[in-house]
């Protein structure tokens, strides 16, 4: 067997699940009719978004859970253009995500910026100008 090429969920260790799941309803994501009790989940376009109390999670991986500060990982929202971008950064941060750097043009020829969710996830907010957004709202990779 190959192994499949695809991410099918993304699960964010939270301390708050509550506080999390508010959060990112609050940017107008639907919470799906499958989350439960002890755990949130978003349809995305063709993935799924998850959020698990952070000892929960870390329990479950069979990892300790005492991790703290840059673990290494940012997830990103690609948007079809720099206006787009700059709008996007300012609802995340009207929502109550942290500004950890504003829109600006980066060394790679983009547009980008960060965020930091509740619990301090870093999401980029870019526009890449060697990728297109294709009519199902996935990234599609030209190159340079």
């Amino acid at each position: 067997m190959t192994v499949p090429n695809r991410i099918s969920i993304i699960t964010l260790g939270v301390a708050d699940l509550e506080r999390s799941t508010t959060f990112y309803e609050s940017l107008g994501w639907t919470k799906s009719p499958a989350s439960m009790p002890a755990i949130t989940f978003f349809e995305m376009q063709g993935s799924v978004f998850g959020l698990y109390e952070w000892s929960a999670l870390a329990d479950d991986a069979k990892v300790p859970a005492d991790s703290s500060g840059f673990r290494g990982v940012t997830l990103a929202m690609n948007l079809a253009s720099v206006a787009e971008v700059d709008e996007v950064f300012v609802e995340w941060v009207a929502a109550g995500a942290t500004p950890k750097v504003e829109p600006h043009t980066a060394f790679w020829g983009g547009h980008s910026s960060y965020v930091a969710d509740p619990d301090g996830h870093l999401w980029e907010i870019a526009h890449n100008p060697y990728a297109t957004i294709d009519a199902d709202g996935r990234l599609v990779m030209r190159g340079s």
